[in-house]
């Protein structure tokens, strides 16, 4: 472990300066907000001093550069992260004490970076980690949100989005490059160039914006490796203010072009139900992918000169999802029109470079845009498109059977719009899914006519998550019970987490297990208390769904389980469960009016069953607005249950199971996504498994036989008394009746099978909560889950990217 610090006096004489620096003050006055941004500073400045010379040494071996692009990267809080990382946690938290300050009160001082929103930008993060633990040249590049997407706030049970200000007060982990900023052009027109037998093009009459990039460092676990994230912010080219138009009056238009060019890296994902809002997300794809194609080719040429047939063996592009789909199209650009190779030479290496990941199995999650929007726009990348697709449409082969629909589904160009997928898979080398399940239905369903076409392009890489961050980091109590059964090797190789297996039959051992838990549940509690004024019982099972709102995630199903447990708990004094508090935790995208009803739902049912003293005794509902990575890390070590309950088919992988699974949370889940590998590493006894398979699914659709009317009519007394209850004022009393839910559900015919698996979900919930009186055989379970959760750590999906994939 190579260390920043040669002792603690060398932290903190060098820490008290960076404070004296920071605010003129001594340490003993200073605010603890002056004292985080001094600590940050100063590891951020230590950690850069790292990366200089992990760059040097990668330089020196040849390594292959990683280039990783995506939208979103869900970073958190990273203090305590490096702190860990760096080997020197214990250290400073001694260090801090002595000088009368608090490790965790600093920590706490830190704002969630707002780059990104979900699963997806939490991947991309725990990837990153994972790329510097195993010394991996890789580089994250994205998008510098001023907002994020926004914070979420909960008034009268709906969901209010307002800014969030997480720079505000400055963020010390970053340091802006200006001198490597890039010019990005949009619109203008396209105009061809001769040289000799050649023909090359330009865009001239662009709009240009700016694009400035913002460092921050990635330590990796034993401190050895710090690579960087670099994301982009849009500003102007020119300072011009207007200053005729501000005496004027109008201030808004003195200063528009610093308006017009900062829009673009303002928020993530604009809404782009409008043309504004398509316009400010293309522009927003295009300016991060353009960018971060120069700074990886800046870094080649200087590296390897103008060599451009080696930059397959020395640079690696990856594509996180389909909004760095431009990749390919802008790397063509680039080696055509400024380095003047032919259209062969350009693609062969565009082709050898360029992998993606697919992260969804939804068709209206595969971005499409519209052809008038984007040629205007973006009129060089749409010709280069066009070629692209002309090539494939004339390399097909016509004489298979079928062939006029294969074309139809594997072209880019198609009624009226670019098909982002089908150009992230044509430009690839490689394509891969991000669960065993995901990775099948896609090679028979999504894309299954570009794997007819080219097999070998396809491929598993099932999704893992960093033990450092959710486990070492997040659960403390826990972690030091497993260090010291273990020892410490299991946050550089999770594989060892295999060892606790030996302990699943020590009585005392498990006690110790069920201590942890409580402690992390007193923990939360305390958090939604001072969040949310609700208090809730650390001795109740804490059942937990914290994600993204969508309807095939079925927040839906489980906010009609508790309503249905609430009228049988009223109606029959016979019936009993154990006591238990359901969590919810999530944003939903802020024009998806179904997800925000859902979330007004759950919080209407909170307010009828919390102020219902007949069953406060065994059940409470908690919201926890504002679901990120720092309150995550209360959430995942604290929970009992992990509701995984999407339909079966359509979730591609989750990364939410594996952080529960990993803090000793049993899976109450379909067989969906990585629940099944779930399920086949800790055995099915070990979890809850209900409802229907992917087949099954898949059968009942293909019969035309299912009626959601015949469901609810089969069970009136419980599921069509929950039906009813949508819109008979029950759960009215916040605002209003939930008739839009009960159409949404039924004039669609139950497409996400709510009603059909609702009675097999409620049974399994039924089943798996009358275990947890056994608290020695739920302990062991727990237990069990932890010790086979290694396999799920983004070390490995790491490795298998880089040596079967990136080829670093």
């Amino acid at each position: 472990m190579d260390t920043i610090f040669n002792s603690k006096q060398e932290f903190i004489e060098e820490y008290r300066e960076a404070v004296r620096e920071l605010s003129g003050k001594k340490f003993e006055i200073t605010s603890d907000i002056d004292r985080f941004n001094a600590l940050a500073g100063l590891i951020a400045s230590k950690a850069r001093s790292v990366s200089a010379r992990t760059d040097d040494r990668f330089k020196k071996e040849g390594k292959k550069r990683v280039y990783y692009f995506s939208i979103e990267f869900l970073i958190g809080r990273l203090l305590d992260n490096y702190l860990i990382n760096f080997g020197i946690r214990d250290m400073v938290d001694e260090a801090l004490r002595e000088m009368g300050c608090n490790l965790d009160d600093l920590c706490r001082m830190e704002p969630d970076a707002a780059l990104g929103n979900g699963g997806l930008g939490r991947l991309a993060a725990c990837f990153l980690d994972s790329m510097a633990h195993e010394d991996i040249a890789g580089y994250g590049n994205g998008m510098r949100y001023r907002y994020g997407l926004f914070k979420q706030e909960i008034v009268d049970g709906r969901q209010v989005e307002v800014a969030d200000e997480w720079l505000s007060r400055g963020y010390p982990w970053e340091v802006r490059r200006p001198d490597k900023a890039v010019r990005i052009g949009f619109g203008g027109h396209v105009v061809g160039h001769t040289e000799g037998d050649r023909i090359f093009y330009s865009v001239e009459g662009t709009e240009d914006v700016l694009a400035v990039p913002y460092d921050i460092p990635v330590v990796g676990f034993g401190g050895k490796t710090v690579n960087k994230l670099r994301v982009w912010s849009a500003e102007p080219i020119d300072e011009h203010f207007d200053l005729e138009a501000f005496n004027r009056g109008e201030y808004a238009m003195a200063d528009a072009s610093r308006a017009g060019a900062e829009a673009i890296s303002a928020i993530l994902y604009p809404n782009d139900a409008g043309e504004h809002g398509r316009l400010l997300r293309l522009k927003q794809e295009y300016l991060f992918v353009a960018a971060g194609i120069r700074t990886a080719l800046d870094v080649f040429r200087r590296e390897h000169g103008a060599k451009w047939e080696l930059l397959p063996d020395y640079v690696a592009i990856h594509t996180n999802d389909t909004h760095p789909a431009m990749c390919g199209p802008e790397l063509m650009r680039i080696l055509m029109d400024e380095e003047k190779l032919t259209w062969e030479e350009a693609w062969d290496i565009v082709t050898k470079t360029i992998s993606y990941t697919n992260h969804t199995i939804l068709p209206e999650a595969l971005e499409k845009w519209p052809i008038a929007t984007f040629s205007k726009l973006l009129p060089r990348i749409y010709d280069i498109i066009d070629e692209i697709n002309r090539r494939w449409r004339d390399s097909f082969d016509t004489s298979q059977e079928g062939w006029q629909e294969r074309l139809r589904k594997t072209s880019v160009l198609w009624d009226g719009e670019v098909r982002m997928a089908n150009l992230s898979v044509i430009c690839s080398h490689s394509v891969n899914g991000v669960a065993k399940i995901h990775t099948d239905i896609l090679k028979r369903s999504v894309l299954n006519d570009f794997y007819a076409l080219t097999p070998e392009k396809f491929n598993n890489k099932t999704n893992g998550i960093t033990p450092r961050r959710f486990l070492a980091e997040a659960n403390p109590s826990y972690s030091k019970l497993i260090t010291e059964a273990i020892g410490p090797k299991w946050m550089d190789d999770a594989d060892e987490l295999k060892k606790l297996v030996e302990f699943e039959k020590d009585p005392s051992f498990l006690v110790r297990v069920g201590d942890s838990k409580r402690q992390n549940k007193v923990r939360l509690a305390r958090y939604v208390r001072r969040e949310t004024g609700l208090v809730i019982d650390p001795d109740s099972i804490f059942d937990v769904q914290v994600k993204r709102f969508h309807a095939y995630k079925r927040q839906l199903m489980n906010i009609m389980k508790v309503m249905d447990l609430y009228n049988r708990l009223l109606d029959d004094s016979s019936f009993s469960i154990q006591p238990t508090t359901f969590i919810f935790s999530g944003k939903a995208a802020s024009s998806y009016t179904f997800a925000k009803e859902v979330i007004r739902l759950i919080n209407s049912v909170a307010n009828v069953v919390n102020n219902d003293s007949r069953v406060n005794d065994l059940m409470k509902v908690c919201f926890i607005p504002n679901f990120r990575v720092s309150n995550a890390q209360l959430i995942y070590p604290a929970a009992e249950i992990s509701e995984q309950i999407s339909t079966a088919g359509k979730e591609a992988s989750g990364t939410s199971n594996m952080k529960l699974m990993m803090n000793g949370a049993i899976t109450l889940g379909t067989m969906d996504g990585a629940n099944i590998e779930i399920a086949q590493l800790a055995g099915e006894e070990n979890e809850k498994i209900f409802g229907l398979t992917t087949p099954e699914v898949e059968e009942l659709r293909a019969s035309g036989n299912y009626f959601a009317w015949d469901v609810v009519n089969a069970d009136r007394d419980r599921l069509g008394r929950v039906m009813s209850e949508l819109t008979d004022n029950t759960f009215a009393g916040l605002s209003g009746n939930f008739d839009s839910i009960h159409n949404e559900v039924m004039s669609n015919n139950d497409y996400d099978l709510v009603l059909k698996d609702f009675r097999s979900y409620v049974d399994a919930w039924e089943e798996l909560t009358s275990s947890y009186a056994d608290t020695r055989d739920w302990n062991r379970r727990a237990l069990h889950n932890t010790a086979m959760s290694g396999w799920f750590s983004s070390d490995r999906t790491i490795r298998e990217y880089r040596d079967e994939i990136w080829h670093a």
